[in-house]
């Protein structure tokens, strides 16, 4: 071969990497650094450190920036699209999709069935191998010809028709319930919520939707009918309460007065009370006016479909001697056990044809399986599913996508994953690697790091004091690398057990909050004991029954014998003894926009206003506490309006949020720069700008913020900085500033109850939670976790284990006691990976 030649195969190679030089994007430090392609590479470090803002902020931000810019102006003018990256460069990025850590929750319409799109290929089964009822109601046996999409002769009365297609079946198409149109539920108007008051008359507005919807004239025209309007509702005969709810629309002849006075003789048509809401509702257009409207109504399974969605027709085709919506109630595990059977149940010159329609199906039932679904019926709605299943959900849509060449990143795909399903997410990940896609994961599970091909931790702190490159290299590089945090876990040098748990004997010495339940959804009855003053982790595969079992049987079940209500109607006793306060602590976002900041949830922000305002400065410009408001007050910025951001409409390109220029991020007009405190001490807007640690070297003088502060810094936050918006705090920041009005509170009494707490949690960062669940426990908290990291279920002082799998398989409690001895029980696989892992810490 020619020296020509050799050239231009060297030089058509494909590039082995990704090169990003000069990295700004938040905290990056201006790193550089060298990330492979078609490799698992994972991105570990500790909260804060910059991890995100690497995968997302660059490597996402770039890949799918430069995809959408090779599109023409007029197609970029309708897609949302990122703004350029803040970095020198980056070299052979490649197209990037991203799959979040919290995908949006889908609507009314959607199941596991349809987002999985198991439901389209059951669909096209039951058109195609569907036993159909002819326009005469005689049931046709499959035949050949319908799986070809032809006619069908009735073998009865010779009528010919055209079987349904794959969309009859659709309930967001033709195949819809017409009552409930493929919603699966209705709205009834509720008769108890229209007379709320019943002592009342209805001239003194007893008819509540006559009074809100503007019929002021009603009690007026249902006079005329002969219902007494003088007297309290309660003492109306059944003949006028008939009237008031269900008389007719007629018109009767009143006399209305105008605002003068004045008499006019009219005709009103009568509207009902039940007429009256239902108007409403077809006139309801925002969120507010639905609001008003649903406090009449009740939502209930559509009476007509049964809550399946589907119309009657729709209903009508059978395979394998079952109907779609049979279909769609069963379980994955029950659906992957079933289909393969379909086939002996037809002409056999139909095999062919099932077999090809049903590869498919079964390919993708099977990857959801091995990443724990199995136990999800294909009916469930999709906004009943946790975070984690959403996750998983879109993971598996990528894979079957069959891309090549594509830059997948994904942020925490361990969420809600029991250790047994981590292989199985390992496999869905090497799926899109043998696809020849490139993959980049954020996470911070030891157990999804060893698999990497290559590892890249950011660091060695958060905020200010992460954003360097500590270390890249193979697993082994970074056990053998001592600038590597993440190394020792890796390796199994770190310990794992951190905190004095209770000895065994000791567990209970406190006394134990009882809890016996009813049969509850795929949860059996239950007797359980959790001890008191101790941290009891709650684990299982997903679908095992824990949330069942903690947020909707325990939680509300104490909740109500604390206030003298009736259980939940499957508990069937609690002996809450003495527990009487509940705090649920979970990862939702704090607010809502961009004016919640770290400084005003914690309440430091109050504080430092009055100490502000309490300034001689202050006082000469005769500025009081309510001044120092960025939301409201007078020094608030006005051109951003205290938000800090302002928002540039760029055309075609999308809007671009930056740093007002006026007050540079600070909320503040330059006004507020003339109030310090101290002699050449800060600004307002200087302190808000300061992270929690630094601020308490300036401002720790102010004995109440100090307390805040001092708080937020044993929460782990320290690096936050004051002025930082809530909502984009991660869920595990969420979590730990959400207790931070509770830690120095005498919690006798008090039942905390965290839902996955160690989500988004390093290694390290579990330390630091755990030493927060202790400040919680010494002060006499009951705490309850739910659980998958085997970190904090090694340091709980008391487990208790459902399963043994999901769904139907689960819904018992496999095994209770302390770590130790709940790692040797049978029958659980918890305890199968909690035993290895503290095997694998101790040798």
């Amino acid at each position: 071969m020619s020296e020509h030649n050799t050239g231009h195969l060297r030089s058509s190679r494909q590039p082995e990497a990704i090169q990003v030089r000069g990295a700004r994007v938040h905290n990056l430090r201006d790193i550089d650094v060298t990330v492979p392609l078609r490799q698992l590479v994972a991105v570990a470090g500790v909260s804060g450190s910059g991890k995100s803002s690497l995968a997302l902020g660059v490597l996402y931000a770039e890949g799918s920036r430069r995809y959408v810019e090779a599109l023409s102006t007029y197609t970029r003018r309708r897609l949302s699209q990122a703004g350029r990256a803040a970095v020198d460069s980056v070299e052979h990025v490649p197209a990037a999709l991203a799959l979040r850590q919290r995908p949006a929750v889908p609507g009314v319409r959607s199941t596991f069935g349809t987002s999985t799109e198991l439901l389209n290929h059951l669909r096209l089964l039951f058109s195609r191998l569907g036993s159909h009822v002819c326009p005469n109601g005689h049931r046709q046996a499959p035949t050949l010809d319908v799986a070809r999409g032809l006619d069908l002769t009735c073998t009865v009365c010779a009528a010919t028709f055209t079987p349904p297609g794959a969309e009859s079946f659709a309930f967001n198409s033709d195949g819809a319930c017409p009552r409930c149109t493929g919603t699966g539920l209705v709205r009834e108007v509720d008769e108890t919520t229209l007379v709320p008051d019943p002592s009342l008359t209805i001239e003194a507005g007893a008819v509540a939707p006559w009074s809100m919807f503007g019929l002021t004239v009603m009690p007026q025209v249902v006079a005329e009918f002969g219902v007494r309007t003088d007297v309290p509702y309660t003492e109306l005969t059944d003949a006028e309460r008939n009237i008031v709810m269900h008389g007719p629309a007629e018109k009767r002849h009143i006399r209305v007065p105008s605002k003068n006075g004045k008499l006019f003789d009219l005709n009103f048509t009568y509207r009902n009370a039940r007429q009256a809401v239902r108007e409403a509702v077809e006139k309801a257009t925002t969120e507010r006016g639905l609001s008003r409207v649903n406090r009449f109504l009740s939502v209930q399974t559509c009476p007509d479909c049964g809550g399946t969605r589907l119309s009657e027709q729709a209903r009508a085709s059978l395979v394998d001697g079952i109907n779609l919506a049979e279909a769609t109630a069963k379980t994955l595990d029950e659906l992957v056990a079933w289909v393969p059977g379909i086939a002996g149940t037809l002409p056999a010159e139909m095999g062919a044809m099932a077999a090809s329609i049903t590869a498919e199906l079964m390919q993708t039932a099977r990857r959801l399986r091995r990443l724990g679904l199995g136990y999800l019926a294909l009916d469930r709605s999709g906004s009943t599913l946790s975070t984690g299943e959403r996750q998983r959900v879109q993971l598996t849509r990528a894979v079957r996508n069959r891309t090549t060449g594509v830059l997948y990143v994904l942020d925490e795909p361990s969420i809600g994953l029991h250790p047994s399903n981590i292989d199985g997410l390992i496999g869905v990940i090497r799926d899109l690697l043998a696809d020849g896609n490139s993959v980049v994961l954020v996470d911070h599970d030891v157990q999804v790091l060893r698999e990497a091909d290559w590892i890249i931790e950011i660091g060695p702190g958060s905020g200010k004091h992460g954003g360097r490159v500590l270390a890249d290299g193979d697993v082994t590089g970074l056990t053998e690398n001592p600038a590597s945090l993440i190394g020792g876990f890796l390796s199994g040098r770190e310990p794992v057990v951190v905190r004095k748990r209770a000895a065994a004997s000791e567990v209970f010495s406190s006394g134990a909050l009882r809890l016996s339940t009813r049969p509850v959804h795929t949860v059996r009855a239950l007797d359980l004991e959790l001890p008191l003053g101790r941290l009891t982790a709650v684990t299982g595969v997903s679908g095992s029954g824990k949330t069942t079992v903690v947020l909707d049987s325990l939680v509300p079940a104490v909740t109500a014998r604390a206030g003298g209500k009736p259980l939940p109607a499957h508990v069937a006793d609690i002996d809450p003894q003495g527990v009487t306060r509940v705090h649920v602590v979970d990862a939702t976002p704090i607010g809502v926009n961009v004016r919640s900041t770290v400084a005003t949830y914690s309440g430091v922000l109050d504080d430092l206003r009055r100490a502000y305002a309490a300034t001689p400065a202050a006082k000469e410009y005769q500025l009081t506490a309510g001044d120092f408001s960025y939301n409201t007050g007078s020094l608030r910025c006005p051109r951003c309006d205290g938000t800090g951001q302002v928002s540039l409409d760029v055309q075609f390109l999308p809007d671009v949020d930056i740093d007002c220029p006026d007050c540079g991020g600070s909320r503040y007009a330059p006004e507020a720069g003339r109030i310090r405190r101290g002699d050449g001490g800060l600004t307002l807007p200087d302190v808000l700008a300061l992270t929690v640690d630094e601020a308490l070297d300036h401002v720790g003088d102010i004995r109440r913020v100090r307390a805040r502060l001092q708080t937020l810094a044993a929460l782990g936050l320290g690096y936050l900085t004051l002025g930082e918006s809530t909502p984009a705090l991660s869920g595990g920041e969420a979590q730990r500033l959400k207790l931070a009005g509770e830690l120095d509170r005498d919690q006798d009494g008090s039942l905390f109850v965290f839902d996955e707490p160690s989500v988004g949690l390093h290694p390290l960062d579990v330390r630091v939670l755990l030493d927060v669940l202790e400040r919680l426990t010494a002060r006499g908290a009951t705490v309850v976790v739910i659980e998958h990291d085997l970190d904090m279920i090694a340091n709980a002082d008391y487990v208790i284990d459902m399963g043994p799998g999901g769904g139907a398989d689960g819904g018992t409690v496999v095994a209770v006691g302390p770590p130790d001895v709940l790692a040797g029980a049978d029958g659980s696989l918890t305890a199968r990976y909690l035993k290895r892992h503290l095997q694998a810490t101790r040798s």
